[in-house]
């Protein structure tokens, strides 16, 4: 017995004390169960109403202090309502907490009253009830309910998506114990077959009594519109709401109606982006969500793993966005891709030459000439069939290590000779000097393609003299200009490189009607809507000779990792999240607890079967498959690609065997291939994660035979992948095996296990076709994904300190959005912004900067003496300076007010069944501003309106005029930031530093702005003919905005999260001089580098 074995022993497995902890629910919800089933149908309904009753009234005492606070607060002054808002967030809070203990009480009964209206639907084909309101308005729409008097009849079969199902599940307990786990917001890991969907029912139901709503998240719209459909009608006999956001328009009515349902389900994507939405509606009527109270996700490891970092993103067109250069630079960067080809291509043909040779000189001369070729094309098939003979691999990488010795120092030694160098593990290319030389061709400028050492060039300037301020303001103006034309001719060079070298069609993408599709490599589906990011898709598209789209610019953006850890409690399901563990507790504190299955695992797993080449591998893979429908199995056959699925489509082919292919191209018959799947010698080929979400099913005849055969012929670099596709088989208990087929020239053997390996096959002497297969080698390839995904993990938590900057600044803009749009907490807001006005104006560095600040952006006389501004506290002079400012305020808000109201009044009375909006011109001096309100609560709130309709309008326009410039300029600094790691800084460090600076830059200028125009608002207009007629008020345009998701697999960011592991890639750049510590800041402040932009290094 082992240490762990014993350990385990001694005190248990973590799968032994979950199920521990869960049991006693169990046991209480089958106590309960009993006499939930002696209720009638009539009665059992009642139940749900009175155990909802219960869980609102369980918080009756908070909301009444919620709502006596909320009276109150409208009585005080404005500077004195902060404290009681925090009061009543404080109680909001409480209330969730409350309502959590009241459903853990009636969880029992609630889990039993689904469990036996499962049993109810299943043993009967109608259910006849007492009908209510909610049983005829849900008659009128669906198909399953019928009105006969004042009965409601349900019937036990509906539509769901797209073909009729009847019900026929009733939940066993293993499925129960499911149910628990995701009410406590854990993720619950349950073997395909084990009927996700079903125990998802149970805690949707319980949750969805509080009235706070309940969201299902699914991958897919197939899934969420079939799921709301299957299992809607379960909870609709109990008067729950149930709808899906992807059946409606974005920015409707019926988007806005589904959110108001007590359960709402709809895809990952959609609500992230409906989320988006609402951030930058104009009108309360624009906003769709409600809080964020409970999630459960379908498929989470997909979804919070996967598709964790990859940013929604919804953008807008900017001025010139079709002036790029991908076109224009095409065809320099093919002259260069061919050449390399060239020279990779002889490169080889002499390390084949040099290497055969019996001449040790010869040998090395042959292995570094191989080296030379792999870094020019490492994806070159014959390159890849070359290393994969005996010894070869080895004497590459004992080459490598001595051109890699003392931090690289000799690596330009052996790749100065190649036009660009490819490194496949950081997923780089970057430009020799060669390659520089030959794009830039006869050009007089032979710096076209080089990037300037703009700091040294900055600090020169500064140094000259006999210059004007105004001359030296014009060459720095040139310098930055010149700069930025070469950085923007440099990356499209980088990037038009990566698509011609490292991406390939079929494969990482396809061309569909002229667009460049990304293609999921874990699923193989179509990623509809989701573009590379930093000009790389645009670089696809000019390769493809499609339509370039035009650069955008981002309006907002969010991860599906920080929208998901904005609800009050999350919980997810999937077949496969154990691997996982760490991650999803690190990030999201969510723990997986493993599900017993109902009936034991019948499926055999072999061990992988590794051959020395991928031809001998397909070979061995296609006689297999003949072999196994011969015996009459089915067969799945997963693939990593679509190149893949096509090239063993046409092997089989060539033998005559039928057989199904599902892939990107192929993706929307994905559920009638899988349903097919099971039939006795059918053979399906899909990506290793095709078909989540539907069973394969198999006859008694296929049980017979051994059940279905699972072939994976690759190992994919994460386990959960390939556990996924083991997955398929075995549902249930059924009969069934998996394999996996891999050769040492696959990606994850060539890059992180080959090596030893392949020694071990030399040294045994392996000829061509043999294959070797033992646990220890499977457990070899297992270790080596484990570090793959470790450091997956760490590239993933290092991005998302990235966006966790950018997640902090955006709940703030948004939150103070929130409160401008609602209009509820904009005066305490403002006070907040006149206080910080005068405090920072407080702190100037004399009192004549002082004076003008004040005057600039308060509209105020200083109301201290410079004696006192030199002598007094500056608390003190701060909490004077407020005291004048807010007077200030109110005097003016007050007489926006009494100009306005005898003209409202006179409209109102005279012509008030005219209009129901009226728009008021208020001017700041500088520019007019046209205020849309609503004539009737103008009227009655004596204008009160229309200086909160005032401040509503400023503040969002000031809040996202500066959120959109702040988020191009977060943006640029990701790029920038880069460029620390050169001297050997942290980038991540320098981001958050540099962005709390460009944040603070942002929020003083909401302020400035904000409170300037407010300070001089007044109305110009005094005559009723001279008001207008406004239009109803207006929603978002929408349509002018795209949405997307962009793919990260090649962001600055990932670069920057790998950078302390491996070796630091340069762009490239000629530097020239550092700027010294005591020169002149290139910034042109006119102080020394390290008091300025160098105080932190």
């Amino acid at each position: 017995m082992g240490f762990n074995s014993f350990l385990s022993k001694l005190l248990g497995n973590k799968s032994a004390r979950d199920m521990k902890e869960i049991q006693p629910w169990v046991e209480k919800i089958k106590a309960a169960y009993p006499e939930v089933a002696q209720l009638d149908n009539d009665a059992l309904r009642a139940k749900t109403e009175e155990i909802k009753k219960y869980i609102y009234e369980s918080a009756a005492a908070e909301r009444a202090k919620v709502e006596a606070l909320k009276a109150e607060t409208e009585t005080l002054e404005l500077e004195f309502r902060e404290e009681h808002f925090a009061q009543i967030d404080k109680i909001e809070k409480d209330i969730l907490e409350i309502y959590e203990k009241a459903l853990d009480e009636v969880l029992p009964v609630a889990f039993s009253i689904v469990k036996e209206t499962a049993r109810r639907f299943s043993e009967n084909e109608e259910i006849i009830v007492t009908a209510s309101d909610f049983d005829r308005e849900l008659a009128a729409t669906k198909d399953f309910v019928r009105i006969e008097g004042d009965k409601a009849i349900y019937q036990n079969h509906w539509m769901a998506g797209g073909a009729e199902i009847h019900w026929n599940m009733v939940h066993y307990d293993v499925q129960l114990f499911g149910g628990v786990v995701l009410h406590k917001g854990k993720i619950a890991e349950m073997a395909t077959g084990e009927g996700k969907t079903l125990v998802a029912t149970l805690p949707v139901f319980l949750n969805a009594l509080t009235g706070n709503g309940v969201h299902v998240v699914t991958v897919n719209d197939y899934l969420s519109k079939r799921d709301s459909e299957w299992m809607g009608p379960l909870y609709q006999f109990h008067g729950l709401s149930v709808d899906c956001i992807d059946k409606h328009q974005p920015n409707s009515d019926a988007r806005r109606r589904a959110y108001m349902a007590d359960i709402t389900f709809g895809t990952n994507n959609e609500f992230g982006f409906d989320y988006l939405r609402d951030n930058m509606a104009i009108s309360p009527k624009d906003l769709v969500q409600r809080r964020h109270n409970y999630g459960i996700v379908d498929e989470v490891d997909s979804v919070l793993i996967d598709d964790a970092r990859t940013p929604l993103i919804i953008s807008g067109p900017i001025p010139k966005g079709e002036d790029q250069l991908f076109e224009g630079l095409r065809p320099l960067v093919e002259r260069l891709v061919e050449v390399q080809k060239g020279l990779a291509t002889k490169y080889l043909a002499d390390a084949k030459r040099l290497i055969a040779s019996e001449n040790k000189k010869d040998q090395e001369e042959g292995f570094l000439a191989l080296f030379r070729s792999h870094k020019a094309l490492p994806k070159n098939k014959a390159l890849i069939k070359y290393l994969s003979e005996q010894g070869i691999k080895a004497g590459m990488l004992k080459t490598e290590e001595i051109y890699m010795e003392q931090n690289n120092k000799r690596m330009h030694e052996a790749t100065d000779p190649l036009y660009f160098v490819i490194d496949e593990k950081l997923n780089s290319v970057d430009l020799t000097d060669k390659g520089i030389d030959l794009i830039t061709g006869n050009s007089e400028d032979h710096t076209l393609f080089v990037l300037p050492d703009i700091a040294s060039e900055l600090s020169a300037l500064e140094a000259e003299t006999g210059l004007t301020e105004e001359q030296k303001l014009e060459k720095k103006d040139a310098l930055m200009t010149n700069y930025a034309i070469k950085s923007e001719r440099v990356h499209t060079i980088n990037q038009l490189l990566k698509a011609y070298t490292m991406f390939e069609k079929d494969d990482e993408y396809v061309v569909i009607d002229g667009q460049v599709k990304i293609v999921d490599e874990q699923t193989g589906r179509i990623m509809e809507g989701r573009r590379y990011s930093d000009g790389l898709h645009q670089a696809i598209e000019a390769k493809e000779r499609v339509k370039v789209e035009a650069a955008t610019q981002t309006f907002a953006t969010i991860t599906l990792q920080n929208y998901f850890r904005m609800y009050h409690k999350l919980s997810g399901m999937t077949g496969t999240a154990e691997t996982e563990a760490g991650e999803l507790w690190d990030i999201y504190k969510l723990d997986v607890v493993v599900i017993p299955t109902n009936k034991p695992i019948s499926r055999i797993d072999m061990n992988d079967r590794v051959y020395k080449t991928k031809r001998e591998k397909y070979k061995a893979v296609i006689e297999e498959i003949e072999q196994l429908v011969r015996a009459g199995r089915p067969v799945l056959v997963g693939t990593t690609s679509v190149e893949i699925s096509e090239m063993l489509s046409k092997m089989l082919t060539m033998r005559k065997i039928d057989h199904n292919v599902l892939n990107a191209k192929l993706h929307q018959k994905e559920a009638d291939i899988v349903a097919k799947a099971g039939f006795s010698g059918t053979v399906t080929i899909a990506t290793n994660m095709a078909g989540r979400g539907t069973d394969i099913k198999l006859s008694a005849e296929v049980k017979a035979a051994g059940g279905l055969a699972i072939i994976g012929t690759e190992r994919h670099e994460s386990r959960r992948v390939d556990r996924q596709l083991r997955g398929r088989a075995g549902r249930q208990g059924d009969p069934g095996s998996s394999v996996f087929f891999v050769s040492l020239e696959d990606d994850l053997m060539r890059l992180f296990s080959s090596d030893r390996i392949a020694s071990v096959m030399d040294r045994l002497g392996f000829e061509e076709g043999e294959m070797i297969e033992h646990k220890m080698i499977s457990n070899s390839i297992e270790r080596a994904q484990k570090k793959v995904e470790e450091n997956n993990f760490g590239i993933r938590k290092r991005l998302l300190e990235y966006d966790d900057v950018m997640n902090k600044q955006r709940t703030v803009v948004y939150t103070k959005r929130r409160h401008a749009l609602m209009g509820e907490r904009i005066g305490m807001d403002i006070v907040n912004m006149i206080w910080d006005r005068c405090a920072a104006a407080i702190e100037s560095i004399d009192y004549e900067e002082c004076q003008m600040q004040l005057l600039q952006t308060l509209a105020m006389e200083t109301p201290f003496t410079e004696e006192e501004f030199r002598n007094n506290k500056k608390e003190e002079l701060a909490n004077k300076t407020f005291d004048v400012a807010m007077a200030n305020f109110k005097r003016k808000t007050e007489r926006l007010a009494q100009i306005a109201y005898p003209v409202i009044k006179q409209v109102y009375e005279t012509q008030g069944h005219m209009y129901e909006n009226i728009l008021i011109p208020i001017t700041d001096g500088k520019r007019m501003y046209n205020i849309s309100c609503n004539l009737k609560s103008a009227y009655e709130s004596e204008c009160k309106e229309v200086v909160k309709a005032f401040e509503k309008s400023i503040l969002l326009h000031v809040i996202d005029e500066a959120w959109k410039e702040n988020l191009r300029e977060l943006d640029e600094l990701k790029h920038s930031v880069q460029n620390a790691s050169y001297e050997q800084k942290d980038p991540l460090l320098i981001y958050k530093l540099e962005s709390v600076n460009l944040f603070d830059t942002m929020v003083n200028k909401i302020n400035n702005q904000t409170i300037s125009i407010l300070m001089r608002g007044q109305i110009p207009v005094q005559e009723p003919q001279q008001l207008r007629q406004a239009t109803a008020e207006e929603r978002q345009d929408m349509s002018k905005y795209r949405e997307e998701k962009r793919d990260l697999s090649d962001p600055h960011q990932q670069a920057a999260a790998q950078q302390d592991t491996r070796e630091v890639k340069r762009e490239p750049v000629r530097a020239e001089k550092t700027v010294g510590r005591n020169d002149p800041c290139p910034c042109g402040s006119g102080k020394k580098y390290k008091n300025c932009h160098g105080r932190n290094e």
